[in-house]
């Protein structure tokens, strides 16, 4: 008869167990997440002609969606540490499935436009996640390392559920005689198993008791946010030189002023500002923000240079094949980026580490500067861009939930997806503005100037350079695991930081 482990080794191999059949049921929680982000994206046009609008008009949805995820985020993550973020979890699972239902059957703008919304609901999933994977690895002492490794693995489903996602709807479409409505079947089949791999497959975190809804400050948070993002929205479609978008946006931003005020004075407020604004925390959330501006604006700038004719003077003049090529290269780095974080994160410093990506992020951006003459050259430094894009995308929920206090994990992963979306937002309508003002001197009637792309690839650049400085302010053993496991039941115990 062999010895007999010790009871706390036992609890630890018990834990690490449940950790990893959660990352796996969670991985198929992102899958399903991409796909719904690729698939969709090679169908615009033939749903904007089923749905008889304009080109244009598509940038509605992506609007709605993209507000819509800056409001419910909040609010759901914080949800989530009160009740349990699996419960979170599901419910914003079933939001999707409906909406992603209602997809199917919608055949008109209006009906479109809410279904599309509400299907963002999706995008709660990886902070819900990531708090969920931190609770269980509390029980360990090694919650911050087993995160940043488990949402590496996430980010690896994510990308590759959109490399599905983007590959699969274009043949589902063909392959069904490209007929919409059976076409959108297919995702929504998806969200509708994967609600039931959670059901049955992802244990509750342990929410902490005593917890109450702060209605009032997620009202007013709730309020700046949609006056910041409508702006934005607005100026994208109507242009810098319209008074009241400007307006909008600045009355959002005043509206933060009486928020903070309330909230400081509140026992358990929807959130808190102590909290955030703790050396290891701050320079987080910012960095979210700043690197949202390439993670969620350069994409479509990258798509029109790839395929703008080379007859202007710049672009590649790519067909929609080699385009898709380029999108699945950046892809993949940022899978090879997602990967090697946790390891460059145990060799140096989850710090160190975080620093590298921003950095990285920025030096793919620059690049495009002296080199964006030769399709290799893009190549070149979309795959630089996309490894510390890879590695950011896990890394920062991780890295706030790490940075967290017991109980506002799931808040604290939640709000770098919020600043995140607003940074895309800004992104978005700064780079419209610039693209757009640029057109009349191009020889093509559909291309922007080449001075146009250069500022995006700038702005892209320098956000990701100020997020590399700002993380400099973390402290030097931010994120790191305890020494001793956050329950563990020796007397006097005391969670210290490892080196």
């Amino acid at each position: 008869m062999g010895a007999t482990l010790p009871e706390s080794a036992r609890s630890t191999r018990v834990a690490i167990g449940v950790t990893a059949s959660l990352i796996g049921f969670l991985f198929l929680v992102e899958i399903t997440s991409g796909i719904i982000q690729g698939y969709y994206v090679p169908l615009i046009p033939d749903l904007v002609k089923h749905l008889g609008i304009r080109d244009a008009d598509f940038n509605w949805f992506e609007a709605a969606q993209l507000l819509l995820s800056a409001l419910v985020v909040p609010v759901l993550a914080k949800l989530g540490d009160m009740v349990g973020h699996k419960r979170m979890l599901l419910i914003s699972t079933v939001v999707t499935a409906l909406a992603s239902w209602w997809l199917v059957a919608a055949g008109d703008f209006t009906s479109f436009l809410i279904a599309w919304a509400l299907q963002g609901f999706y995008v709660v999933w990886l902070p819900l996640e990531v708090a969920l994977i931190f609770d269980r690895g509390r029980r360990t002492g090694r919650a911050a390392s087993q995160t940043r490794r488990a949402a590496g693995l996430l980010v690896v489903a994510l990308e590759t559920g959109a490399i599905i996602g983007a590959l699969a709807g274009g043949l589902v479409f063909t392959a069904l005689g490209e007929n919409v409505p059976l076409t959108m079947v297919l995702p929504a089949i998806a969200v509708t198993l994967v609600f039931f791999a959670i059901l049955f497959g992802v244990p509750e975190s342990q929410p902490t008791p005593g917890r109450s809804l702060d209605v009032a400050g997620f009202s007013i948070l709730t309020l700046g946010l949609l006056l910041i993002t409508s702006g934005l929205t607005f100026l994208r479609i109507n242009g810098a030189d319209t008074w009241w978008v400007w307006a909008l946006i600045a009355a959002g931003v005043l509206v933060f002023i009486p928020f903070g005020r309330y909230e400081l004075r509140q026992r358990d407020p929807a959130i808190d500002l102590r909290v955030l604004r703790q050396p290891a925390m701050w320079p987080v959330q910012l960095t979210a923000g700043l690197v949202g501006i390439s993670l969620l604006g350069a994409q479509a700038p990258l798509s029109t240079f790839a395929g703008t004719d080379p007859v202007n003077g710049y672009g590649l003049g790519l067909g929609a094949t080699s385009r898709s090529l380029l999108i699945g290269v950046y892809l993949i780095s940022m899978i090879v980026g997602a990967l090697l974080f946790p390891l460059l994160s145990k060799a140096t410093s989850p710090r160190v580490a975080l620093i590298g990506a921003t950095f990285l992020v920025a030096i793919g951006y620059a690049l495009f500067l002296p080199f964006h003459q030769e399709t290799w050259q893009v190549f070149v430094n979309m795959f630089i861009a996309g490894l510390g894009s890879g590695a950011l995308v896990g890394a920062l929920p991780a890295a706030a939930a790490a940075a967290a206090p017991p109980g506002q994990t799931g808040i604290a992963a939640g709000l770098t997806n919020t600043t995140k979306t607003i940074g895309g937002s800004f992104a978005s309508a700064i780079f419209a503005v610039v693209l757009f003002q640029g057109a009349s001197t191009a020889v093509t009637a559909t291309a922007s100037s080449l001075s146009g792309y250069l500022i995006v690839w700038s702005i892209c650049s320098a956000g990701a350079l100020v997020a590399a400085v700002l993380l400099f302010f973390v402290p030097k053993l931010a994120f790191a695991d305890a020494t001793v496991p956050l329950d563990d039941p020796r007397p006097g115990a005391i969670p210290r930081s490892a080196s």
